[in-house]
């Protein structure tokens, strides 16, 4: 059996970029969240991204309509029950993340169907317990803005089985059209192992005061050719995923390299987030 219907569950940056993906492709895709409210706002998203791409001329109007026609959202996490993949994009949140996968576990009607996490930090091993379906669970590890970026890395744990890792790999090759790397189920995986600690030393540069933020980022876009800069990367992701990510890992390995600094930690408890909030480490309200 294929996999024809795919859910996405949690519909924020992440989750709507990946339905949108999908219905790009002629996936049929449900994108559920936790309200009404919250759905109509992952549809707000797609929506936004789609218009982008039409104004930049990537994308015909034509197929965007197609696309919206293969997309539904959802306040009800049940509408995900008829799925044959269900990707969970929600908050990386260790507790949170157990609580939907034993829901998911519970509702999901095809047995084998394959349950993915778009988690960063997580183990997959720890999901696939929860939701009672350990061979069939794998981590599908997307990069944001999730349209426009290539990779995927797909995590099998100790128990997920072959054919559900084969299965993950030719919806994400064939399915969606991107590029993927399988990755070890350890946190950060084999991106975010590098990345993280990168970032973290740019805070850390700047928390020292040995550099601005604009230096800093103009230093890494100029002096060794990154699109965009540390700091400006961390604003586009969200101190709270960043920190999220880092937590994870740093509670794992325990090495001072993956341990959040305290000017990440007050930004976060700030409510300064980013681009999504207006404030990170830039100012965004003008």
């Amino acid at each position: 059996m294929g996999e024809n219907k795919l859910a996405v569950v949690g519909g924020g940056l992440m989750g709507s970029g990946i339905a949108e993906v999908a219905a790009r492709r002629g996936i049929t895709t449900v994108v559920t969240d936790i309200s009404d409210e919250a759905a109509a706002a992952a549809k707000g998203r797609v929506e936004k991204s789609m218009g982008r791409a039409i104004a930049k001329g990537k994308l015909a109007q034509e197929d965007a309509d197609a696309a919206m026609g293969l997309l539904t959202f959802s306040g009800s996490i049940d509408a995900a029950a008829d799925a044959d993949i269900v990707i969970e994009a929600a908050t990386e949140n260790a507790d949170a993340k157990d609580a939907l996968f034993r829901k998911l576990g519970e509702i999901v009607q095809r047995p084998d169907a394959i349950l993915a996490s778009n988690t960063s930090s997580l183990q997959i091993i720890r999901l696939g317990t929860a939701a009672g379906r350990p061979e069939w669970t794998v981590g599908l590890h997307f990069f944001s803005p999730v349209p426009l970026m290539k990779l995927v890395e797909v995590i099998p744990s100790l128990a997920t089985a072959d054919e559900a890792k084969e299965r993950a790999l030719v919806f994400v090759r064939d399915g969606l059209g991107k590029e993927v790397i399988e990755a070890p189920d350890r946190p950060g995986f084999v991106v975010n192992v590098l990345l993280v600690p990168y970032m973290m030393s740019a805070i850390r540069l700047l928390e020292g005061g040995h550099a601005t933020a604009a230096d800093i980022d103009k230093g890494m876009r100029l002096g060794c050719g990154h699109p965009m800069g540390p700091l400006e990367l961390i604003d586009n992701i969200g101190l709270d995923t960043v920190r999220g990510a880092t937590l994870g890992m740093f509670n794992e390995f325990k090495d001072p390299m993956y341990a959040p600094p305290p000017l990440l930690n007050r930004l976060v408890d700030a409510g300064f987030l980013g681009k999504k909030t207006g404030r990170g480490f830039y100012d965004y309200s003008s």
